[in-house]
């Protein structure tokens, strides 16, 4: 019996109905052949002919874009664009026709063959990330050279529409299907952070990336329902799943609705108590959507997106501006900005580490700002000068030492004397916080709350680290539980300490932006949360709905509880009798539950 029910990553939420039309873009074949020595000025000629041509194709696609999805999704053209004008990369094509005589279209590709293989090899996950565009010039500029078209792939078949399967999909793809003959995308490739992924979320078409291996296990033409919120794809479906398939879509769209006619309302509890639910941006692009959804602030601005695709590090200047933009466009509320959190699986291009056995126990985050401090300082300077526009706070990523935090505070000062004896514009002082993220910064938080200014729990990498499971490792993935009552013990010390020492303790990570668990932390005590822009309109309605004193006397009976499965049942009983737990999940295929996808 071949399998049903696939599953990926939900990158753009909503069902689809639709026969599955495989769509294969494959990059052209190219036959070595050269060209004769007075042939040579010609062929750089060509070279720049094609890549003016598909410039001047991205620059429409782009225009395009910004009439169906909006000014800010036009630009994920401009990542495709800067590599065609990139003078280097030219420099470096042109020299390979000049020095051996190769074709125009045989030196592109061994240029951006080279540079793909670069790309797919870094530790970078948004450097990863850029490969599918990289791919996209890579098949318009050759085929342009070759006289080629894959414009074919784009023309659609039959009167209904269709769910297309392709192994990635890049934004220039995706803008030039027809709307109303694609119902949703399935790829092979691809995380929720792709561009082609923020694209679909913009035009609000259903897609599910990831689903490995999808072509070989499914057949073209096969009718199936896609589930763009949970990452689930069914193959040939009954007539009774059909029929519940579009009843989940039904409770969706309507459960969007009262949820968009309920924004606005102030995120307190029944019982009166204020709780902040901030964003969480990892992309100067979801600002706007976080100050549409009603953000009380930024709880956590991921500053790694600053180094995706360079060769060097940002300059000061740049980061300000960044920073500036953030702090104005948040004018009355806390802008929380986390130092570069490097290492792991996120080192930029230009650093180049010995390999290490456990990079994630290894040289990541704050040790590597503080052993490459001539990079940090930069940072903090942009910082300073920042915070002049707003309520900005640096938060620290990783600190498991006092001497951690100490160092940074010295680092921080002289960078302020710095800047004051260079008469450059800057704040005197600035909020220092520290994420607790680690067992070891949970058993120091009484020290390290003496010593800083506010808390943030990473609860990602504390359960991460506690549970000493891999957070990434899908083998593993049963066993990562938020919910496992060492990790609720140590968030209820955590929360308890920032109340003795009367500073802000808050929550960002995964269970900021699940609702059950904001059930629990609440009753823990926090009352500051950064959330993923997607899930800020969920989780301030069900703020709305609780009383924070049942919420207190649930987290009481759970602190005493032996496994996560008996945090989780306890959970979901309690906000049972308070929401519609429909309300928290908009639903899903067919055999799946609620409690099983928490």
């Amino acid at each position: 019996m071949k399998e049903r029910l696939l599953r990926g990553v939900g990158v753009s939420p909503g069902i689809a109905i639709g026969p599955a039309r495989f769509v294969h873009w494959e990059l052209p074949r190219v036959t070595r052949r050269l060209v004769a020595s007075d042939r040579v000025d010609a062929e750089v000629a060509r070279l720049h002919e094609a890549v003016d041509e598909v410039r001047s194709l991205l620059d429409q696609l782009r225009v395009h874009t910004q009439e169906r999805a909006g000014a800010e999704e036009a630009k994920i053209f401009d990542a495709q664009i800067l590599m065609l004008e990139d003078p280097e990369f030219l420099r470096e094509v042109e020299a390979l026709i000049h020095d051996n005589q190769l074709s125009a279209e045989r030196a592109f590709e061994f240029k951006t063959l080279e540079m793909r293989a670069l790309w797919a090899q870094s530790s970078s996950p948004r450097l990863r990330q850029r490969v599918a565009d990289l791919a996209g010039v890579q098949l318009r500029v050759l085929n342009r050279l070759l006289g080629k078209s894959f414009e074919h792939v784009l023309q659609s078949e039959g009167d209904q529409p269709v769910i297309v399967f392709m192994r990635e999909l890049t934004p220039g793809l995706m803008i030039q299907f027809e709307r109303d003959r694609v119902a949703g995308f399935a790829t092979e490739q691809g995380t929720r952070t792709a561009h082609a992924a923020i694209l679909a979320r913009s035009l609000g078409i259903p897609c599910v990336m990831g689903l490995v291996g999808a072509m070989n296990r499914i057949e073209s033409g096969v009718q199936v329902v896609l589930d763009g919120s949970h990452g689930a794809v069914l193959v040939a479906p009954t007539p009774a799943e059909l029929d519940a398939a579009r009843e989940t879509e039904r409770v969706r769209l309507d459960i969007e609705q009262r949820l968009e006619a309920d924004r606005g309302a102030p995120n307190v509890t029944l019982d009166g108590d204020a709780v902040d639910i901030r964003a969480t941006v990892d992309l100067p692009d979801d600002i706007d959507l976080a100050l549409r959804h009603g953000a009380a602030g930024i709880g956590l601005l991921r500053t790694e997106f600053l180094l995706m695709g360079r060769t060097g590090m940002p300059s000061e200047e740049e980061q300000v501006a960044v920073f500036e933009r953030a702090a104005r466009a948040f004018a009355d509320f806390p802008v929380v900005i986390r130092s570069y959190d490097l290492g792991g699986d996120k080192y930029p291009a230009m650093f180049s580490p010995e390999p290490e056995p456990n990079p994630f126990l290894g040289w990541r985050a704050i040790r590597v700002s503080l052993d490459e401090p001539q990079f940090f300082r930069i940072q903090l300077r942009a910082l300073l000068r920042a915070r002049r526009h707003g309520d900005i706070r640096v938060m620290l990523p990783l600190v498991t030492a006092v001497e951690e935090l100490e160092r940074v505070k010295e680092i921080l000062a002289e960078e302020r004397e710095a800047l004051a004896e260079a008469g450059v514009a800057a704040a005197e002082s600035m909020p220092l916080g520290v994420m607790i993220e680690t067992p070891a910064a949970a058993l120091l938080v009484e020290q390290i709350s003496a010593r800083c200014d506010f808390l943030s729990v990473g609860t990602s990498d504390l359960t991460q680290y506690t549970l000493a499971v891999d957070r990434g490792n899908a083998r593993m993935a049963e066993r990562f539980d938020p919910l496992h009552p060492a990790v609720v013990r140590l968030l209820h010390e955590i929360v308890t300490a920032g109340q003795r020492h009367g500073i802000e303790a808050s929550v960002c990570g995964l269970m900021a932006s699940d609702p059950v668990s904001v059930f629990l932390l609440i009753g823990l005590g926090y009352r500051v949360f950064s959330v993923a822009t997607a899930a800020l309109p969920v989780v301030g309605w069900v703020v709305r709905q609780l009383h924070g004193t049942e919420c207190a006397e649930c987290a009481t009976q759970v602190l005493t509880a032996s496994t996560g499965r008996e945090v989780r049942e306890h959970l979901l009983k309690a906000l049972a009798s308070r929401v519609d737990l429909k309300m928290l999940d908009g639903g899903e295929l067919p055999g799946l539950s609620l409690s099983a996808s928490l």
